[in-house]
């Protein structure tokens, strides 16, 4: 008795060749596994961001699957022409037929698994972003790492000072690759907004930060805040004798004892909120001043704190939170705050903030990190870890005059958008090269 005939061979007539079976099979099969794998727009979408490995796989095995579909197709006549097969010959083409239909199995299972591949490598980059940090990694480091763990939102950041970071943002335009900007101060921020490349926030977020603390056009926010002090040596300096304003600082008295940073971006901000105040004339006759009188430079606000410490310098014109990162793990560090001119710029209240860039490729993602850092478990982290103050209404760490008891000047914070024209003067009067 004859084997019962496989079901794709039930069209044969008795005594066709056995070649003319393998084609219509392939001709059957290849159909089925188009039908089943091609045609995948988002698959095709997404291989622009996968593995190129990936993506050769895939290329490979949708053209051995055209091969076989258009050599079947060249022999779909000669096999409806055919005489009818032997019993012998359609038993052969049965066992023949199973084998051709494992192995068309086995290229579409191969080819979903490519695809699936190149779908979850789309997905795995559809879910990062790239910061422009102008905050230093030892600062913000721990808290980008843990938005990671908690949200699974992969991050590559680009650290650097924070006018560099700007400047880059300001000449790369639409072409950057930056999706946030996080900023170490307000007049950063107010530059790139001024340029239109941030994208608007929603009042969820904005809501949760005082209107001082934001863009008036909603277009970046503050997530910490810092007032400018004096840190000075409590070795050397008796406190009777402290300045009570910058101004001060350009006497005999302080020649050669005195550090700042000119480079850094919190005190160019301070520059720029002087211009506001006093004007460019004083301002600058200040900074010539100052250099007149002997002020040393430093890299940042932590190596001035280091040089009070160290007997280097007596005063230095830092952020207040610097301190507390020494005083942390020696509550005898041998220096301590000073807090100056009340309602002037020596009084700045400055913040750490973040934007959106317009060109940011995955919003969704961003906003999640701009949410994540006006959240307790960030705001928490800002008061405890970096002394800095929270903005979403925490109040601040142990030790840390509230904001309430501060002076600052009247001055928004968007005032202080002209970062150009601070780095200008710094370079007219020699501060900077």
């Amino acid at each position: 008795m004859p084997r019962s005939l496989h079901p794709l061979a039930h069209r044969a007539r008795l005594g066709a060749p056995i070649t003319v079976w393998l084609l219509m099979l392939a001709l059957l099969g290849a159909g089925a596994v188009v039908a089943a794998c091609g045609g995948d727009d988002d698959a095709a979408d997404a291989a622009d961001a996968a593995d190129p490995q990936l993506v050769a796989r895939i290329a490979q095995l949708e053209a051995d699957l055209e091969e076989a579909q258009s050599t079947a197709a060249d022999a779909q006549e000669a096999a409806d022409a055919a005489a009818a097969a032997a019993e012998g010959d359609a038993s052969a083409a049965q066992d023949t037929a199973a084998e051709l239909e494992d192995r068309i199995a086995g290229l579409e299972a191969d080819l979903q698994e490519a695809r699936a591949a190149v779908t979850a490598a789309a997905a795995e980059e559809s879910a990062t972003i790239t910061i422009y940090s102008g905050r230093k990694e030892s600062l913000v480091g721990p808290i980008i790492e843990q938005f990671e763990a908690d949200t699974g939102i992969k991050v590559r950041v680009r650290y650097g000072g924070t006018s560099e970071l700007a400047t880059a943002l300001l000449e790369e335009g639409d072409r950057s690759p930056a999706d946030v900007f996080f900023a170490q101060d307000a007049g950063a921020l107010g530059a790139i907004e001024a340029s239109g490349l941030f994208s608007a926030l929603p009042g969820s977020v904005l809501d949760a930060v005082a209107p001082v603390f934001r863009s008036t056009t909603n277009a970046w926010t503050g997530v910490s805040g810092r007032a400018r002090v004096l840190v000075y040596s409590t070795e050397r300096v008796a406190m009777g004798d402290l300045p009570g304003s910058v101004f001060d600082l350009t006497g005999p008295e302080w020649t050669g004892r005195v550090g700042w940073a000119p480079t850094n971006g919190s005190f160019q901000a301070f520059v720029t909120a002087m211009r506001q105040i006093e004007g460019e004339e004083r301002t600058a006759q200040w900074l010539r001043d100052m250099l007149a009188n002997g002020v040393n430079e430093y890299r940042n606000n932590s190596t001035q704190v280091q040089g009070v410490g160290d007997g280097e310098i007596d005063i230095g014109l830092v952020n207040h939170y610097y301190l507390f990162r020494f005083t942390s793990e020696d509550p005898n560090y041998p220096a301590a705050n000073h807090y100056t001119d009340p309602g002037q710029a020596g009084a700045l209240i400055n913040i750490a903030g973040v934007g959106i860039l317009a060109t940011a490729e995955n919003q969704a993602a961003a906003l999640t990190f701009v949410e994540y850092l006006l959240s307790d478990a960030a705001q928490n982290y800002f008061r405890d870890s970096t002394f800095e103050y929270p903005l979403n209404g925490l109040g601040p760490a142990e030790g840390v005059p509230s904001l309430a008891e501060l002076s600052p000047p009247s001055l928004a914070l968007t005032d202080l958008s002209d970062l150009e024209g601070t780095l200008e003067l710094l370079r007219d009067v020699g501060a900077l090269p």
